[in-house]
């Protein structure tokens, strides 16, 4: 389906959202059209912040907004969708696009199967109305299902178009970069000779590909790494209950901006238990690179000042290698809490893979590993 055809159908001026690779024509749609503007589009922090983003805008202009997300997004609306936009508390009627990672029958990453097997089990659960669109379905069936659907959405409830892989056509062509010069995959292999034999958490996405690859060049062992390959904004939270519980031992997270700024409020968590012995790498390419480009709001925003307010003893940000190479050091030798934001540019190797160990198997050698230490 054109993805020009699908925005015709729905009506709306007003989109909000968390990029997702299976509505990528969609976000380069949106980037295209009105790139980031508060009137028309905007790309929140996580998909909670784009529900209650919609429910503002509903009620200062009385029409009805779009949510687009990937079904990994699903947990994140649960609470607004129950308690601010259902009919029986504030009647709030949004439209959400989700893209359908892990569909049954298609094969997917592992972090992906279980959230693909309910997704419209969730969505009929909290009552919202939805409608799978693929391949196959005419632009004809999806008018006559917004048809209905804008009669549900005038009683106050909400509506879903679920989106199969493959499935949006049409989209122009944006070019995602910054002015940054250093690429992540160096990045990582320069964390990866400071911290050792070190554990390392690692966040979702390419920066956990890239670290997987990085041992995999080095003819290094994968049990010093957990690689969180979903939970988008938790690595830093899983480091911080690894690090309580091994404070003999540093601790490592290697975490990515997008993923910082889903769940902010995690580095107040950290910086008010302040463990000595872990190390908070973010690197920031003010992108949500690994779906496709489109950019996050960290690239005007100081991830140092904010660690620093949120009460991180240490906080840096550097942009060359030099620097990289000298605060990793400065880290390591402290002894406390550190924060060490990298700039980044955005863009990855075009054959970089993926990890061949299962989640559970890479769950159990990193368990090992650490009981060992």
């Amino acid at each position: 389906m054109n993805v020009s055809k699908l925005v015709e159908i729905i009506g709306s001026d007003f989109y909000t959202g968390v990029p997702d690779s299976q509505l990528k024509a969609l976000c380069n749609y949106l980037m295209d059209t009105y790139g980031i503007d508060p009137k028309h589009h905007i790309i929140a922090a996580n998909e909670g912040n784009c529900t209650a983003l919609a429910a503002g805008y509903h009620l200062a202009t009385g029409k009805v907004p779009v949510v687009y997300m990937q079904n990994s997004g699903e947990g994140n609306i649960i609470n607004p969708v129950a308690s601010l936009l259902n009919d029986k508390v504030y009647a709030i009627p949004v439209v959400f696009i989700i893209g359908w990672r892990g569909e049954p029958g298609i094969h997917d990453e592992p972090q992906h199967i279980y959230q693909g097997e309910v997704t419209t089990k969730l969505l009929d659960d909290m009552e919202i109305a939805n409608f799978v669109i693929g391949k196959d379905t005419t632009d004809d069936e999806v008018e006559a299902k917004m048809a209905e659907f804008r009669t549900i959405l005038s009683t106050g409830k909400d509506v879903a178009f679920v989106i199969r892989k493959g499935v949006l056509t049409g989209a122009p062509k944006v070019e995602y970069k910054n002015d940054n010069h250093m690429v992540r995959e160096e990045i990582i292999q320069h964390i990866v000779a400071a911290s050792g034999e070190d554990p390392i958490i690692s966040t979702t996405g390419k920066a956990s590909r890239e670290l997987f690859e990085t041992r995999v060049a080095n003819n290094q062992s994968h049990k010093y790494d957990f690689l969180t390959v979903g939970s988008m904004g938790h690595s830093s939270s899983i480091a911080l209950g690894v690090a309580i519980n091994k404070p003999e031992q540093r601790i490592w997270c290697i975490d990515g901006d997008g993923a910082v700024l889903m769940h902010m409020g995690s580095m107040a968590v950290l910086g008010s238990n302040k463990p000595k012995n872990l190390i908070h790498v973010v690197i920031n390419n003010g992108a949500h690179e690994t779906v496709g480009g489109m950019p996050t709001v960290a690239g005007s925003i100081d991830l140092v000042k904010i660690a620093i307010a949120c009460g991180y003893p240490n906080a840096v940000c550097v942009d060359n290698f030099d620097d990289l190479d000298k605060e990793l050091e400065n880290a390591k030798d402290r002894n406390e809490l550190s924060l060490i934001e990298v700039k980044c540019s955005i863009g990855a190797r075009e054959d970089l893979g993926r990890p061949t160990t299962t989640a559970l198997e890479n769950k159990q050698n990193f368990m090992e590993y650490l009981k060992s230490l």
